[in-house]
C-alpha cells in the first residue's frame, strides 16, 4: 500500500483545517530525550502530522522501560532508543524528515540540534539537569518556544515558556541553588507548585534523589504527550490561548483534581521559598 499524507491524517481535519494540516506538515519540532515522555511526544506529534523532527537520546532499551516507554518491547531490548523512535516515526509518516542525535545533546551540537526548530519539547530525564539547562538557555537565546510536561504520579504538570515572557531561569532560579540537589528541588517545585501527586506516593524510598531515580506511570506519560502535543499545535498554528510561566497547569487523574498554578517571581515567590525549605528537609532526611 502506498502512503498518502492527506489520507493518513484526514481524521485530524475538523479540529484543524486542511490548510492548517499542511502548515503542520512543514513544521520542525525538537525533542531531547526519547524515553518515557519523549517517546510519547514523538508518537503524538508524528500522528498529528508534524513533518520534521530533531530527536536525541544516547540510551538503549532495557526491560525496566516497559511500563511507560512507547518504543520498549522485547524486540527492542538493547537497541538505541533514538533509532527505534526514528523508525516508529517514519512508520507512521514515511515522508517525515527525522534527524537523530544518538550521542545526546552537548555544547558542541546543541546549535545544530536547534537549527530551524519551531518548538522545543523538553523530554529529558528529570535528573539530566546540565543538558536541560543548556538546551533551555539556547532556546532562550534563539527565541524558540519551549514546553515541558512532567509525568508526576498519575498526572501531568505542565509549563510553557514563550519568547518575550518569563524565561526558565527567572522562573526556576537554578542559579540561586548552592548544590545539585537544591537545583533538582527547585526544578521539582517549579514544575509542580501544587504538588498534587505527593499524598499518594506509597513508597517514598522509590523517589531517590541520591540515586537519581524516581517512579513513573504509563498513564502520566500519555497525559504529558496529549497536553504538550496540544500546546505544540497551538504554537505552530498560532491559535488558542497559551498559559505561560509564571502560570502552569497540573491535572492529577488519581485525585480528580486540576490546578492552574501561579507563581509570580517563580521560585523566589515567598510561598515557593517555604515549599523549597520543606522539600529540602525531606530530601536531606532521606539521604541521611
Amino acid at each position: 500500500m502506498s502512503f498518502n499524507y492527506e489520507d493518513a491524517f484526514s481524521r485530524n481535519i475538523g479540529w484543524v483545517t486542511e490548510a492548517e494540516q499542511q502548515v503542520l506538515r512543514g513544521k520542525r519540532v525538537a525533542m531531547a530525550g526519547a524515553g518515557g515522555v519523549g517517546s510519547e511526544h514523538i508518537v503524538t506529534l508524528a500522528r498529528l502530522g508534524v513533518g520534521k523532527f530533531h530527536i536525541s537520546d544516547f540510551d538503549e532499551y532495557e526491560v525496566h522501560n516497559f511500563n511507560r516507554q512507547a518504543g520498549a518491547f522485547m524486540s527492542t531490548v538493547g537497541q538505541d532508543k533514538v533509532k527505534v523512535m526514528e523508525n516508529i516515526c517514519l512508520d507512521i509518516n514515511p515522508e517525515a524528515e527525522v534527524k537523530s542525535f544518538p550521542e545526546g545533546i552537548f555544547e558542541h551540537n546543541v546549535d545544530e540540534f536547534l537549527e530551524g526548530v519551531d518548538v522545543y519539547v523538553d523530554s529529558l530525564d528529570f535528573f539530566a539537569l546540565a543538558a536541560r539547562k543548556l538546551v533551555f538557555q539556547k532556546c532562550l537565546e534563539k527565541k524558540i518556544p519551549l514546553v515541558t510536561a512532567a509525568p508526576l504520579g498519575m498526572g501531568c504538570a505542565f509549563l510553557c515558556f514563550m519568547p518575550g515572557s518569563m524565561n526558565y531561569e527567572e522562573y526556576f532560579r537554578f542559579e540561586d541553588a548552592t548544590s545539585e540537589n537544591e537545583q533538582y528541588i527547585k526544578f521539582l517545585i517549579g514544575l509542580s507548585p501544587a504538588m498534587l501527586q505527593r499524598p499518594y506516593l506509597v513508597d517514598p524510598s522509590r523517589a531517590d534523589f541520591h540515586a537519581k531515580k524516581g517512579p513513573s506511570m504509563p498513564m502520566a506519560v500519555k497525559m504529558c504527550g496529549g497536553i504538550a502535543g496540544t500546546y505544540v499545535l497551538k504554537i505552530l498554528l498560532n491559535r488558542g490561548d497559551l498559559i505561560t510561566a509564571p502560570y502552569g497547569l497540573h491535572f492529577d487523574a488519581y485525585r480528580n483534581r486540576f490546578k492552574k498554578t501561579w507563581r509570580p517571581m517563580g521560585n523566589r515567590n515567598p510561598l515557593q521559598r517555604m515549599v523549597f525549605k520543606i522539600a529540602k528537609k525531606i530530601v536531606l532526611k532521606e539521604e541521611s
